[in-house]
């Protein structure tokens, strides 16, 4: 009985090690002199015969959304360029948003302002983003007020700033594309 026991699993190990083995397909004979030399070169000859991996990759076919690359939108390069001097705290393009952390400059350390773009369409038009301001005025470490500024010279400078920025950037995107 006891031999019985031992006999089972070692046979359930051997086939598995069998099948494990025999799954590989075996081996390709393979010129070694046509195989690049390099880690870099054999990923680029991997590419391009499309065999790489990539995350992208996994959820293809199950959504047929087509987002337009960020760096072409202009709204989009005019925003971030406009808010390079602010850390960002949310970015999401396919969402059509950034939002900035809290913002004081070494003057008023007791004042500070959070921005939050909106896109509402990839067209650079004035309706196609909104620009929503927050003050935060704290008079101790523990005492703060946090009120939306809606007529605000910073709003406007911002929205004016950001379309402008917007339309030059297509301009030079469509005459790049006239040269080629």
């Amino acid at each position: 009985m006891n031999n019985l026991i031992f006999k089972i699993p070692l046979k359930a190990a051997i086939i598995l090690i069998l099948m494990a083995l025999t799954a590989c397909g075996g081996f390709k004979k393979v010129d070694q002199r046509q195989m690049p030399d390099g880690s870099k070169a054999k990923a680029r000859k991997n590419l391009e015969e499309g065999r790489g991996v990539s995350i992208a990759g996994i959820g293809r076919g199950l959504r047929k959304t087509t987002y337009e690359f960020s760096t072409s939108n202009p709204m989009w390069r005019a925003s971030l360029e406009t808010l390079d001097f602010i850390p960002l705290t949310t970015v999401d393009y396919s969402g059509g948003m950034i939002i900035t952390d809290w913002y004081s400059d070494s003057n008023s350390a007791k004042e500070s302002i959070k921005i939050s773009l909106r896109f509402l369409a990839n067209e650079i038009r004035s309706e196609s983003l909104k620009v929503i301001v927050h003050q935060k005025t704290c008079s101790t470490n523990l005492d703060c007020r946090v009120i939306l500024l809606t007529d605000t010279k910073i709003k406007e400078e911002l929205h004016t700033t950001i379309l402008k920025k917007a339309a030059l950037l297509e301009k030079q995107s469509k005459e790049k594309k006239k040269k080629k």
